[in-house]
């Protein structure tokens, strides 16, 4: 048992990430069954949609799972209201300030997580009374931090600033690679893509199947002057570079994002207009598993290497 296992009671310190597109209930419940921690993604639901996941998940499993929330949502009293009537135990906070709601939560009993991607904002989490910090390095997928901190430096300087566990994201789809996220100071780790290539992920079989055909190089961060996004590089992709060579305009570059764009290529499966955004780690994946294979696959590795290593001395 370690920091993260305690915390959530979870049987390993395995986090799914709470994706937008990718993240329902069928995802969360098949992690949290596998032993892990399962995140539903309320970043893509309406109120009453995130309502009828929480329940659904409730009936799927009977181990701890968790909503992770983008406080930049628009309707977030009512989901924060939701989650606290449907009485979820563990939330997942992003894209805002920790201080905005970690006391009301904690004061309803509710276990509070905050996603950060530099050891500023970590302090600022652990000020505020957060329980844990996800610390997410360059290579996730997504929305990602400004910086371009990498995961191999972010965690060791995070873990030199805070008491409080640490989450180690972005870049991990292994079980070396979460070994090596614990050796430099975490206590679990948060993988996104490799999750969003499950059978159970909630996005189109055409993404899954882009994820899986993604190689070094294929993805890039940008929109920094709205809300940096690691990207897939695509049609959509290419428009916005085409736009960046005649010096956009913030308003510009909005009128091209528009809206749900994320929604037409994870959910709708447009590869095209689509905004598709995957981790650097999907060089790595290779095929679309079941969750509770991929987790199986990632135990085994980490223990196998941990043995290894722990035999090799110099």
């Amino acid at each position: 048992m370690n920091r993260i296992t305690q915390l959530f009671n979870i049987k390993y310190p395995i986090i799914q990430g709470g994706m937008i597109w990718n993240s329902g209930y069928k995802l969360a419940s098949a992690v949290s069954n596998a032993g892990g921690l399962g995140l539903i993604g309320a970043g893509s639901m309406y109120p009453d949609v995130l309502r009828e996941h929480i329940q659904k998940c409730k009936k799927a499993t009977d181990k701890p799972f968790g909503v992770n929330v983008p406080m930049l949502y628009p309707n977030i009293e009512e989901i924060i209201q939701i989650i606290i009537e449907e009485e979820v135990k563990i939330v997942f906070t992003s894209a805002g300030n920790p201080k905005t709601w970690t006391s009301y939560l904690k004061g309803r009993g509710i276990t509070v997580v905050h996603v950060v991607s530099s050891s500023k904002f970590a302090l600022k989490a652990q000020e505020a009374g957060v329980d844990a910090v996800v610390a997410e390095g360059f290579e996730a997928g997504g929305h990602n931090g400004r910086e371009e901190t990498t995961t191999f430096t972010l965690i060791p300087m995070v873990k030199e600033q805070i008491n409080i566990p640490l989450i180690a994201a972005g870049g991990i789809a292994t079980g070396r690679g979460m070994l090596a996220a614990m050796v430099l100071g975490a206590d679990g780790v948060q993988m996104g893509s490799r999750f969003a290539a499950s059978f159970e992920s909630s996005s189109h079989e055409n993404f899954k199947k882009t994820i899986i055909a993604t190689k070094e190089g294929d993805t890039q961060l940008t929109l920094k002057e709205l809300a940096p996004v690691r990207l897939i590089k695509n049609k959509f992709y290419n428009d916005i570079q085409e736009l960046y060579s005649k010096c956009p305009t913030q308003d510009d570059l909005k009128v091209l994002l528009g809206r749900a764009r994320a929604k037409k290529g994870m959910f709708e499966g447009d590869l095209e207009e689509g905004e598709l955004e995957i981790g650097q780690i999907a060089g790595l994946i290779h095929e679309i598993k079941s969750v509770e294979s991929i987790i199986d696959e990632v135990i085994l590795e980490f223990n196998a290497t941990s043995k290894a290593i722990q035999s090799t001395t110099f």
